[in-house]
């Protein structure tokens, strides 16, 4: 499928879900929790796009200097100084997320499962993997759901240098918008450590740091069951949810979802993805 082609349709998806950003039911979400104030010194992640040079006719018909539409501001990320670890707002919704793929083994059934209750998770993937199975994140974005920045090869950030810590992140960012059609708006360190470099070049590369709160230890491989009373015992408004679909054998999460994520549903949560908010 043609970049161009998968732009359109990835719209066209989330417009018909009155969506914002990448999230179909994210608009619930009234503000984050956990997460550190954002520190000095925040950078712009887009700034105005330049304007095409008018000819004298056409130059006639554009409205005076201080009378035409105001431009939008730009977007800027803060940065912070923890990650973000649940999310605040009306309603029981709880955000899944995926970490270390995508794997061609256990991500599909992940999102035949996700697709088979009309749900919406975030995907953390590393660079090197999602290089490798770009239809996988074609499919995400087909289907609604968020993709984040895991880095590239899964290092720990605070052994590594500012550059070596762009590179990771920037790589990924690279082909995720490549393979998915658009840039990343959230990144998770690997093993959960960050440092303030991580959370300034996040904040550069326009993303924000995104932690969890229940995690379900599936890659010490529990048992199913172990994964599924975790996830039930832990299941509150607003908390995050960190499972993986790569890193090793994940049929255990695989099954754990198929159990727990309808049990969820009829217990009264929404599972969708959060909504971003800018300076």
């Amino acid at each position: 499928m043609k970049k161009d082609q998968l732009l359109t349709r990835r719209r066209v998806l989330l417009a018909g879900t009155g969506a914002v950003g990448v999230a179909a039911t994210a608009g619930v979400y009234a503000g984050v929790t956990g997460g550190g104030g954002p520190a000095a010194g925040t950078v712009s992640a887009a700034g105005p796009q330049a304007r095409r040079p008018l000819s004298s006719s056409a130059y006639r018909l554009q409205p005076l200097t201080g009378y035409g539409p105001p431009h939008a501001a730009p977007r800027r990320t803060l940065v912070r100084r923890a990650p973000l670890l649940r999310f605040s707002g009306r309603g029981r919704h709880m955000v899944l997320t995926f970490d270390d793929g995508p794997d061609p083994r256990y991500t599909p059934a992940v999102l035949d499962t996700l697709a088979k209750y009309d749900v919406r998770a975030m995907f953390f993937v590393c660079g090197g993997m999602a290089a490798d199975n770009r239809e996988l994140l074609a499919r995400m974005a087909e289907e609604g759901h968020a993709v984040g920045n895991h880095t590239w090869s899964h290092p720990l950030l605070t052994r590594l240098t500012r550059g070596e810590i762009r590179a990771e992140m920037e790589r990924t960012c690279d082909v995720i918008e490549d393979a998915y059609g658009e840039r990343p708006e959230w990144f998770r360190a690997p093993y959960g450590a960050w440092n303030r470099t991580a959370f300034r070049l996040g904040a550069e590369l326009g993303m924000e740091p995104l932690a969890w709160t229940v995690d379900t230890l599936d890659w010490t491989s529990p048992g199913t069951r172990s994964i599924v009373r975790r996830v039930e015992n832990g299941a509150a408004p607003g908390v995050v949810v960190l499972s993986h679909d790569a890193g090793g054998d994940r049929s255990q999460s695989v099954r754990a979802l198929r159990s727990y994520l309808p049990e969820l549903l009829d217990a009264g949560y929404h599972i969708s993805v959060p909504r971003r908010h800018y300076a």
